[in-house]
């Protein structure tokens, strides 16, 4: 019963993997994120509160590890100065579960306010929101339900929202010609690092 249930759960989170809209969007995403970052000198702002903020950090890292400049900022501490991070040719990618949270709405007024033309990636669960409405491309994940017995704790989101992350860079890798000696350029250590290096 126990081996079951842990086949059904692992059954849902594929389900919801095979459910992500394949609906172009992402490769409008790469297209403005290589624009703003690969011809313009910009970076990728990535954004989210709680375990969307965890998935958020991952995203910025691997972006930043496979040649597409990235950094994380917490839409919190935005509002007490890291807000001067974010510069014109930059692209925000903020990620939103529900496109409701408070700390991203403000971030993304906050942003505009700061540079009036700064471009508006949202990663979400809900296509209904003012959010959606303000971005200039919105990456829906299809919105599960979670596998949580509440329904409420952040897992089946999370898994979709790391799968998109993952297209993400891949496509980018793919866009810029990424190369291993590049990588080895910006991962010196440990056992990828070592990898990287071997002919």
């Amino acid at each position: 019963m126990k081996k079951q249930r842990i086949k059904d759960l692992i059954a849902k989170e594929i389900e919801a993997i095979q459910n992500i809209p394949v609906d172009g969007a992402i490769l409008d995403a790469v297209e403005l994120i290589y624009k703003q970052v690969h011809e313009k000198n910009g970076k990728v702002v990535v954004s989210g509160m709680g375990k969307a903020g965890q998935i958020g950090v991952n995203i910025a890292m691997t972006l930043s590890s496979t040649g597409t400049t990235a950094v994380f900022i917490h839409p919190a501490e935005a509002q007490h100065g890291d807000l001067g991070v974010i510069q014109k040719n930059d692209v925000i990618f903020a990620i939103s579960n529900s496109g409701k949270t408070r700390e991203i709405i403000e971030l993304e007024y906050l942003a505009k306010r700061l540079h009036p033309e700064i471009k508006f990636i949202i990663l979400t669960g809900n296509m209904d929101t003012e959010l959606v409405q303000k971005a200039d491309i919105t990456l829906f994940t299809g919105g599960p339900e979670e596998i949580c017995p509440l329904g409420l704790t952040p897992t089946t989101s999370t898994t979709v929202m790391s799968i998109a992350g993952d297209i993400l860079v891949v496509l980018l890798m793919e866009k810029i010609g990424f190369t291993k000696a590049e990588y080895a350029k910006r991962h010196h250590s440990g056992y990828l690092g070592q990898k990287a290096k071997e002919e």
